[in-house]
């Protein structure tokens, strides 16, 4: 295993407050652990930083020791680039205050917190910004490639709410980043994922929503998947301002009181419907769905948004094995959905699912030159297709059924960007270049301006011209 020389642990060791922590500490092992089961990975040094100026000082010490680094949030990265073998893993976790200005609707966030701290804070004052749907994610890494969920059809994604980040460059160097200070890196940021430094605190737009939101869980049995598909699409496509809805397909429903006895253990497809507004739009959505298809059972209810923001964390826990395949639909046409219907019950791991995001409104009212995200403004079904296995002997097989479904749709895709935090693998530069499109040259120019030797390339990586 590569190590720093004894006299630069040593110097490191007297320059960060945080902890440093070698193979040989005896919390090594628990420090080491990633979100995903199937990155069993071997840091050479896990620096868990407590301020920018610890991870200027890792930062140093991995380019002066020659480890590559990697950057750890909340350690959902799918792919694995929170942590590696022989890595220096800047660990930010200790980094996770959360300040709301409730009067100016602001919150400044750190580098390692969890989207269920800012939510929680923000609560407090009836607030919230766009996050993702489990809670214990990481805000950087979902916010720095876009930031999507029940809110983003009121107020966009993560990144349209973002307003400053205060960011350690590859040089040691923080800066602020915003419309004002440094606006081509703050341009980058939202989107460009983790390619231009480390972040170590974001300053979040805030809206009134909550305490309560409307919401309700509707769900059809198997046999009748192509109908609930026809059903679901045609109400998603025209959803009230007020209400998100997220289809669960090939869903298997849990052992929760919710859930009649004879329901529980049965796959089959359902859809989420959450109300932000009056409650009559959020009841009129459900009319129109049991009027185009009744469901087999459904559960209607008043709910806190944080239980809202949580509602999936447990099928989404850390310790499993997880693979991820992310698309776009300009439509759900009947093709697509007769693919789904023949592909979806293959599945073989019960926590496995795909998810579908409507994505309109808010999300495509920001100018497509106006961030990095490489995903397009234009309406359209954001898909997440995940392989979720408490098992790791599940995992070969449910990878393999994820891909033959993603090739299986292919034909009805949209072939012009993606979203990167939905990209399975990270250092592939042709499906990252496909991913930004015509935005590709401008983030490399950026790249070249704040890392030029690539010191960040644990991520969807845009390498320097000169690499």
């Amino acid at each position: 295993m590569t190590q720093l020389a004894e006299s630069e642990m040593s110097a490191l060791r007297e320059r960060v407050q945080g902890s440093v922590i070698s193979p040989e500490s005896a919390e090594y092992e628990a420090a080491r652990a990633v979100w995903n089961a199937a990155h069993d990975r071997r840091p050479a040094l896990i620096v868990q930083c407590e301020s920018a100026a610890d991870v200027a000082a890792a930062i140093g010490s991995a380019v002066a020791g020659g480890l590559e680094i990697a950057v750890r949030g909340g350690a959902h990265s799918m792919s694995g680039a929170s942590t590696g073998d022989d890595t220096l893993v800047i660990d930010l976790r200790k980094m996770n205050s959360v300040h709301v200005d409730p009067e100016n609707r602001r919150a400044r966030v750190g580098g390692g917190a969890l989207l269920g701290d800012v939510d929680r804070a923000a609560q407090e004052h009836g607030l919230a910004t766009p996050f993702g749907l489990v809670s214990h994610t990481g805000v950087g890494g979902l916010t720095l490639g876009g930031g999507m969920g029940w809110l983003t059809r009121l107020h966009g994604l993560s990144i349209d709410n973002l307003l400053s980040a205060e960011v350690v460059l590859a040089n040691g160097q923080i800066v602020r980043a915003s419309a004002e200070e440094n606006p081509e890196l703050f341009w980058g940021l939202r989107g460009g994922g983790g390619n231009f430094g480390v972040v170590t605190e974001f300053e979040f737009r805030l809206h009134p929503v909550g305490p309560m939101v409307h919401f309700a869980l509707l769900f059809w049995s198997l046999d009748q998947g192509v109908a609930a598909m026809r059903a679901i699409r045609e109400v998603m496509v025209d959803l009230p301002h007020s209400v998100n809805a997220v289809p669960a397909l090939g869903i298997t429903m849990p052992p929760a009181p919710f859930v009649p006895p004879e329901h529980q253990g049965k796959q089959g497809y359902a859809l989420l419907v959450a109300g932000f507004g009056d409650a009559a739009e959020h009841e009129g959505v459900l009319e129109r769905m049991r009027a185009a298809l009744p469901p087999t059972f459904e559960f209607v209810t008043p709910m806190p948004y944080t239980g809202l923001q949580s509602l999936v964390d447990a099928g989404n826990a850390a310790g499993f094995w997880d693979y991820e395949k992310g698309a776009s639909f300009a439509e759900l046409s009947d093709e697509a959905i007769a693919v789904l219907a023949e592909h979806l019950p293959r599945r073989t791991s019960p926590l496995s699912v795909m998810l579908l995001y409507r994505l309109d409104q808010a999300y495509s009212e920001v100018p497509e030159d106006a961030t990095a995200f490489g995903g397009g403004r234009s309406p359209r079904f954001g898909a997440f297709m995940l392989g979720i296995c408490p098992d790791p002997a599940l995992l070969s097989g449910e990878r393999d059924w994820l891909r033959a479904m993603y090739q299986a749709l292919t034909p009805f895709m949209i072939d012009e960007g993606a979203y990167v935090n939905s990209l399975a693998q990270t250092g592939e530069e042709s499906r990252v270049r496909a991913a930004y499109g015509d935005k590709y040259d401008r983030l490399v120019e950026i790249k070249n301006t704040y890392d030029p030797q690539n010191i960040f390339h644990r991520n969807a990586n845009i390498p320097a011209r000169n690499q």
